[in-house]
């Protein structure tokens, strides 16, 4: 699976974006998805997760509310909707399929078994 990530740009507090990622390859639907974020001189984190379906997702405390992550199976694609932008959101975005066999998203980096190259998301105050 190779994931392409596109979306990103600078934009102001409290403005929208969406993210898209874009899979190829077979078995798409067969993969649980991850969105994560890097910041100048931070760790990766977990941003958001969805489950094969769709019906299942999962967010980090600071994102809840302001983010919604959606998947369409039919297009291969998964989506990250980033309301109410704030400049602490400034980072390299990452979309991730992880094609392990668990009960719930995982929120661990080292899971994921395929990434996308990366768009940068700048928010400014």
């Amino acid at each position: 699976v190779q994931l392409q990530a596109s979306g990103g740009g600078l934009v102001q507090a409290e403005d929208s974006l969406r993210l898209s990622c874009a899979a190829s390859g077979r078995d798409f639907s067969n993969y649980y998805m991850g969105w994560f974020r890097q910041a100048p001189g931070k760790q990766r984190e977990f941003v958001a997760g969805i489950d094969w379906s769709g019906d299942s997702t999962y967010y980090t405390g600071s994102v809840k509310g302001r983010f919604t992550i959606s998947r369409d199976n039919a297009k291969n694609t998964v989506y990250l909707q980033m309301n109410s932008l704030k400049p602490e959101d400034t980072a390299v975005y990452y979309c991730a399929a992880d094609y392990g066999v668990r009960s719930v998203v995982s929120r661990d980096a080292r899971v994921y078994d395929y990434w996308g190259q990366g768009t940068l998301v700048t928010v400014s105050s």
